[in-house]
């Protein structure tokens, strides 16, 4: 799964050509990260914060403010990510932040506000992620993420990533609340279902890029499950830690790995410099 594609070997553009890619909205290197181990770590981290954190600002501001200000938060970010030229770890996880907050809140909004339920939300969500994979393939003919390093690759890759954080979201509600399972029972549930692509792309030959997006979309309900566990009350089968203490206590190993990264290059494409 994180070994990279024929494409991600491309050399580097000449300057003069990185100017031209630049005013066309393209990038002559990679804007995702390598896949590795602390890819993943820090992926299920930040699905755990934007868990907390999104309960945490709806209860403490009201539903409608905070999802203004995960917006807010989320333009930023992503106009930040679209900007830049290459992976920059600081910028990329930024939005990863963001985009794990704001895709908690629309899922919560459709389901708290609009009264829309799980079932139909994830039904819903699976639909739309889909959408975005068969036009992402249709204009592209591939979904790899090493392939992203034109404008409009982005702006399908930040897609599927807000729906991969909505309908995660949603399958974690469904599986905690509407199925009964609990927080604790669900985070065990998809841990054991994110080990399947692996096992596949190993044991039967399951293509890298799906098993990458299987994995990537299990993540989600992965680290909110357990987050969750932690911040609910113990009337609800919690720790009851609560969602503000837990989303500190996420942030700071998200903070360091991210300064670990930044530092070390560890998960930088191996054909882009150092920024």
């Amino acid at each position: 799964m994180g070994q990279p594609s024929s494409e991600a070997t491309t050399r580097p553009a000449p300057r003069g050509g990185t100017r031209r890619a630049a005013r066309a909205g393209d990038s002559a290197w990679s804007k995702v990260p390598e896949v590795t181990v602390l890819f993943w770590i820090v992926k299920v981290l930040t699905t755990g914060m934007g868990e907390t954190a999104s309960d945490f600002l709806g209860r403490t501001l009201g539903p409608i403010p905070a999802g203004g200000l995960g917006l807010a938060g989320l333009v930023i970010a992503l106009v930040a990510q679209f900007r830049s030229d290459r992976y920059r770890p600081w910028t990329y996880w930024s939005a990863i932040v963001m985009v794990s907050v704001f895709g908690t809140m629309a899922a919560d909004v459709v389901h708290v506000v609009v009264g829309i339920p799980y079932t139909v939300s994830t039904v819903a969500f699976t639909v739309a992620l889909a959408a975005v994979l068969i036009a992402w393939y249709a204009g592209e003919r591939t979904l790899s993420i090493h392939s992203i390093r034109t404008r409009r690759r982005e702006v399908f890759y930040w897609a599927t990533v807000l729906a991969t954080f909505a309908l995660g979201t949603a399958v974690g509600d469904l599986t905690a609340g509407t199925l009964k399972l609990g927080y604790l029972a669900s985070g065990f549930l998809f841990a054991a279902l994110i080990s399947v692509p692996a096992l596949s792309g190993r044991f039967l030959g399951l293509n890298a890029v799906a098993a990458f997006w299987w994995a990537y979309v299990l993540t989600r309900p992965l680290g909110a499950s357990f987050a969750d566990w932690m911040g609910v009350p113990t009337t609800r089968n919690g720790l009851g830690w609560g969602t503000g203490p837990v989303t500190l206590a996420l942030i700071v190993p998200i903070v360091a790995l991210v300064a670990y990264l930044a530092v070390s290059h560890k998960d930088t494409p191996p054909e882009q410099p150092a920024a």
